[in-house]
């Protein structure tokens, strides 16, 4: 059934999902606080979904071997219609924008540059347990998004080009929504241009609900072109948009890459905004 009341999305349990994946501390790849994430998020959707698989791979880093590890949730897996979610749950190696230079080679907590779209995720799938929606649905958390250096294109999306380059015998979703950086305590969310390229379709569709909500932190700006995960599932036929406010807080300062991305530059409110926008997407398709 389409549910005629969409089920409420809970702004302030996603910010909880935001801060105790920051309690880990940084997840980049092959830290301690990476491999204890892992068990967290494994855990917690094998209490939400049907089936969770792992998706286990490695890959050479700057002088190190990466153990990586995509994780992919499925809700209602008998069900053929079906929409994909995804985020980056790693988190960046060294902060090469921070102020101080001396703090640069520090790996980054990642409180919205990873920690935001999972929280959205996780939320949505304490929904889709409690209130199944029409469509199946599947959650992939991808590993190593975020870990090359600056202009070395080949290190960075590791997770997402793992994952399409491995999809399941006939997996074709209807689409696919990727969320990054959305936990922004001042949130604006433009249209991503692959996006708008690849899946125009999708990206009306989600910002028209955004619309049709008066929610603005959804606006009708076209943004910038964003490098992210969900180019290599545009390549093998997955219309993916990317939900991102790439300018965090704004234009003029900027947290992204820094040791200053800690929760308290997150916002209950802006994942709650991303968070309804989404359920009122996904309940509302029909089977």
């Amino acid at each position: 059934m389409v549910y005629k009341e969409i089920p409420r999305f809970d702004g302030k349990a996603a910010f909880a999902f935001l801060e105790r994946q920051t309690r880990f501390g940084p997840r980049n790849p092959n830290s301690t606080g990476h491999e204890n994430c892992l068990q967290y998020l494994n855990e917690y959707l094998r209490q939400q979904a049907a089936d969770v698989e792992l998706q286990p791979f490695t890959r050479t880093g700057y002088g190190e071997t990466l153990s990586l590890t995509n994780i992919i949730a499925h809700f209602q897996p008998e069900k053929s219609a079906r929409v994909l979610l995804l985020a980056h749950w790693d988190t960046r190696p060294r902060a090469e924008h921070d102020p101080d230079k001396s703090k640069r080679d520090q790996p980054i907590l990642g409180a919205n540059d990873g920690a935001s779209g999972v929280a959205v995720l996780l939320e949505l799938a304490t929904l889709f347990r409690e209130f199944p929606p029409s469509v199946g649905v599947d959650i992939l958390l991808v590993d190593g998004e975020d870990y090359g250096k600056e202009g070395d294109r080949d290190l960075y999306l590791l997770g997402s080009r793992y994952f399409a380059t491995h999809l399941p015998p006939n997996y074709s979703p209807r689409f696919g929504v990727l969320l990054d950086m959305v936990g922004d305590t001042f949130l604006e969310l433009p249209k991503e241009q692959n996006s708008v390229q690849f899946a125009p379709d999708i990206v009306d569709l989600v910002w028209g609900t955004a619309k049709t909500l008066d929610i603005r932190q959804f606006t009708n700006d076209e943004g910038e072109e964003v490098m992210d995960d969900h180019l290599p599932l545009n390549e093998v036929g997955i219309k993916t948009i990317d939900i991102i406010d790439f300018n965090y807080p704004d234009q003029t300062n900027r947290y992204w890459h820094t040791l200053e991305d800690t929760p308290e530059h997150c916002s209950a409110s802006s994942l709650e905004a991303v968070g309804v926008v989404l359920a009122n997407v996904l309940y509302t398709q029909q089977p």
